[in-house]
């Protein structure tokens, strides 16, 4: 009896680069958390139960990422859809439509970035490197050698 074992196949190299930008993504939003509850807690104007929830809602979402994340460099073409999907779609709406609100109601970025103080800038380019992450990760994604890799998988 003879078994014939296909020979394993290299992630390809966009896939690797679509994974690092989603560790990007979630290492920004791991310090953007820490930001925030910093800034809660300082602040006084949310209690521990807020925060907590807060948090545990996080390390929810951070953790479903990591493992969608390890299966989609495996080739898991539902991965790939579900990064799409839950981060790439929600996620990313997220992190924008409050600043988007905010332009729209007659915000200025130079007004908000000149009266920023060092937590605010700190959050605000972590804000603008995950969604970059995100957006870059997502295009990576869909090149022809990452589909070639989904399919095969």
């Amino acid at each position: 009896m003879t078994t014939t074992v296909a020979p394993p196949t290299e992630t390809p190299q966009t896939v690797r680069a679509a994974a690092l930008l989603w560790l990007v993504a979630v290492a920004a939003g791991i310090f953007e958390t820490v930001l925030a509850v910093t800034g809660l807690l300082s602040s006084g104007t949310a209690g521990a139960g807020e925060v907590l929830s807060g948090v545990g809602l996080r390390v929810v979402v951070f953790g479903t990422a990591f493992f969608l994340v390890w299966r989609m460099w495996q080739g898991r073409n539902w991965a790939r859809w579900s990064l799409v999907g839950l981060l790439g779609v929600l996620g990313l709406l997220s992190m924008v439509v409050e600043p988007v609100q905010w332009l729209l109601a007659g915000g200025s970025i130079i007004d908000a970035v000149t009266q920023a103080g060092v937590q605010e800038l700190l959050f605000g380019g972590s804000r603008l490197l995950h969604v970059l992450a995100v957006l870059g990760a997502v295009a990576l994604m869909f090149q022809p050698r990452a589909r070639d890799h989904f399919r095969s998988a």
